[in-house]
């Protein structure tokens, strides 16, 4: 029953109004202050997250403008501010959607049990995911470690309708908030930040314009175009889906109603979806995934762990003299994406042509990707890496020419991203100039490198490798 108290929605990684179990919550129980806190945990995201995550923070204030509303943004430590913003406003409960990594786990459990101690309802909810993790289970009440048993598990389950875009009720009185500009979230991006922003279309209205352009004119040739890497082929939903701008429910909806209308592109395109539960299922219950070898008996493996190496200063810099590599590497400094394809790509070179560490790779992602989350990011490394769950055996080591002859026939992708040698280079090639550190002393008129290591002899010191280790 609705009150003139006002209640707080938590915004965290749900910038969106639409199909937002807390926002629906708070707003049916009284006036709502969307309240974002700038705490300890934001302030660890890599350069390109962040940044990405301050333009979605400024769609959402112009969205709860548009309605009469605002968004307050304060920073310190959750918990202090929640009890600050209560005891300025008179609040009388707090709702916020749940997250599953461990440390917004044990944080958010924390913070529970103190506002409720302090006689404030204090309310998680689902949301970012299709299904919570701890609803899906095994035969024998075990969690799911290969994928296509927890695709079988869950294909067939309603996840719910997509809920409205409640009304949002005004309090009597706003709390002392923060200027978005003040927390410069874009700084450590450098002049790269104008360049990726060339190539970023934040909020929820863009987030629902790509879904409805995607299932309209290209998910029909999904599951067939979705590994050529020149072709806008896949959805482009990460970044949207990582900030909850979408949610996986609304996306669902959409290709389940696509699937019903034989769309021949949708069951490929919904279980990409619930891979990305799968991710979220195995950090949930083997939170070690993001931090460690998930599988026994890798810890032996002889990975280079120096991040000063200069075979991952190479990898990181498009520099290896793979080209397929190193344009997809280059794709992600500019645009902050990178094709799905070609990230299997680059992360099988980096751990098993060069026998780096994948907390290498995956820490670099981390820095770079503006669709960056914690459980697709481990989820993928391991799984390349021959690591982690329901991993690609470690023998199955991907080679860039032959995977650039299959998906890249025409080099149109290569082309785009790679300036050297080009007589008249793309934009695209020409703007990695523009974003990268001028201490890189990198320019379009380099010679291409000769490659690290030669394709058939990486391959052959990976698998000797392997074989020493066991």
């Amino acid at each position: 029953m609705e009150s003139n108290t006002p209640c707080i929605w938590w915004v965290r990684r749900d910038l969106r109004l639409g199909d937002n179990a807390a926002l629906s919550a708070a707003a049916e129980s009284g006036p709502v202050i969307a309240l974002f806190i700038r705490d300890v945990q934001m302030d660890g995201l890599g350069a390109a997250p962040k940044w990405r995550l301050g333009e979605g923070l400024r769609e959402l204030q112009r969205a709860l403008e548009a309605r009469g509303s605002r968004l307050i943004l304060r920073r310190g430590a959750a918990l202090d501010v929640l009890r600050e913003v209560i005891a300025e406003t008179g609040a009388h409960a707090v709702h916020w959607n749940r997250l599953y990594d461990p440390v917004s786990r044990e944080r958010d459990g924390d913070i529970k049990s103190a506002l409720r101690s302090d006689g404030i309802t204090a309310q998680s909810h689902g949301g970012h995911l299709l299904h919570e993790p701890w609803t899906v289970e095994t035969g024998s009440g075990g969690f799911y470690k290969v994928y296509t048993p927890f695709w079988k598990a869950v294909r067939g389950r309603d996840p719910g309708t997509p809920l409205p875009v409640p009304r949002l009720a005004p309090p009597r009185g706003w709390p002392r908030g923060e200027i978005l500009d003040d927390w410069a979230l874009g700084a450590a991006m450098r002049r790269g930040a104008e360049v990726v922003a060339r190539h970023c279309k934040p909020g929820e209205a863009a987030a629902a314009a790509r879904l409805s352009e995607f299932i309209e004119a290209r998910l029909v040739s999904y599951g067939d175009g979705r590994d050529m890497v020149a072709q806008n082929a896949t959805s482009g939903l990460s970044e949207y889906l990582a900030l909850g701008e979408v949610s996986p429910r609304q996306v669902w909806a959409a290709g389940m109603a696509a699937r019903e209308k034989a769309n021949r592109g949708a069951e490929a395109f919904l279980r990409q979806i619930v891979w990305r539960d799968f991710a979220h299922h195995l950090m949930f219950h083997t939170p070690h995934i993001l931090i460690a070898n998930w599988r026994e008996g890798w810890d032996g493996f002889p990975w280079v762990e120096d991040a000063e190496h200069p075979h991952f200063q190479a990898w990181k810099q498009g520099r290896t003299g793979v080209d397929f590599v190193d344009a997809a590497m280059r794709e992600m400094y500019v645009t902050g994406h990178m094709h799905n394809r070609a990230r299997m790509i680059v992360a099988s070179y980096l751990t098993k042509h060069l026998l780096v560490h994948w907390k290498q790779g995956q820490a670099w992602f981390e820095e770079c990707l503006t669709d960056w989350d914690p459980a697709n990011n481990a989820m993928g490394w391991q799984w390349v890496a021959g690591s982690g769950p329901d991993a690609a055996p470690y023998f199955r080591i991907f080679n860039p020419e032959m995977q650039a002859e299959k998906f890249d026939p025409e080099g149109q992708y290569r082309r785009r991203w790679l300036a050297e040698g080009q007589a008249q280079p793309t934009e695209t090639a020409l703007s990695f100039f523009e974003a990268i550190p001028e201490s890189w002393n990198l320019a379009p008129g380099d010679m291409r490198p000769t490659p690290l290591i030669e394709l058939k002899a990486g391959r052959e010191r990976a698998l000797a490798a392997y074989d020493r280790s066991r």
